[in-house]
């Protein structure tokens, strides 16, 4: 635990997305900075473990973030247990399937769409509508890619969504600015989670290289020579969550190993 351990007390997150990857590892230090989390994610049993292994302020819940009563219920659940809510982690994704845009599909294009992008609208309106305009205090960190800087092939789908995380980031932030609120927009390059090196063995495979030149040849491309860990981006939505980052707002942070320098 970090000996800091007080930088969100009094705070309530609802964390998407919190069933594997970053989302449990977010959760558990957010709880040991003193927050207490509801993890919403679709993947009943593995989001209520999750949350179970945390312990103490903790709960989780099954959570469709593209379905409306879903995300109001989610709300609910924090307004019943905790009486408010002051984080909102945008964390929910699906990277789709690989298509070349000629062989791109309406179904994998719009179902991206409504997980990365339209999910953030539904939740930061209905914690915004709840309990952050009435408050007054409140932060929104929503979550992009590199790839929504650079592109990236075969991922259409992906990139248009989380590209256009961040200019819904800006446009948030000058709306709820004078209400005290502040919106930030995490942008993490590769991370090493369980989903990444799946997608990095398929990768590899199309190459005829084992997993390990084909990462090694990633690594190349980072300044650090790095990937980022799921605690990596943990600690960044920490301080985008915390009062210590109470100027900042409107803002896309990368969190890369310097693999896109952004100016």
């Amino acid at each position: 635990m970090n000996n800091n351990a007080n930088r969100l007390t009094g705070k309530v997150a609802i964390i998407t997305g919190a069933s594997t990857g970053c989302g449990p590892v977010m959760a558990k230090l957010f709880v040991e900075q003193g927050a207490r989390v509801i993890l919403a994610a679709r993947r009943e049993e593995l989001v209520l473990e999750a949350a179970a292994s945390i312990g103490e302020g903790a709960i989780g819940m099954r959570v469709d973030v593209t379905k409306e009563a879903d995300v109001a219920a989610m709300v609910d659940r924090a307004m019943q247990e905790y009486g408010q809510v002051d984080i909102m982690l945008n964390n929910a994704a699906a990277p789709g399937q690989d298509k070349w845009v000629w062989e791109q599909t309406l179904e994998n294009f719009n179902d991206t769409i409504a997980i990365d992008l339209t999910a953030a609208m539904l939740c930061t309106r209905e914690v915004l509508n709840r309990s952050m305009l009435e408050r007054k205090t409140g932060t929104i960190i929503n979550f992009s890619s590199t790839a929504g800087w650079m592109g990236m092939v075969r991922k259409t789908h992906y990139t248009a969504a989380k590209a256009a995380l961040r200019a819904l980031t800006k446009t948030i932030a000058l709306e709820v600015g004078p209400h005290n609120i502040r919106c930030n927009c995490l942008v993490p390059g590769s991370i090493e989670t369980e989903l990444w090196k799946n997608w990095g063995k398929r990768m590899a495979a199309e190459q005829n290289l084992d997993y390990e030149t084909w990462k090694a040849q990633i690594l190349k491309d980072s300044p650090l020579r790095a990937i980022a860990q799921p605690i990596d981006i943990a600690n960044l939505a920490l301080f985008l969550a915390s009062d210590e980052s109470r100027m900042i707002t409107g803002q896309s942070i990368n969190c890369d190993a310097g693999g896109y320098m952004v100016g």
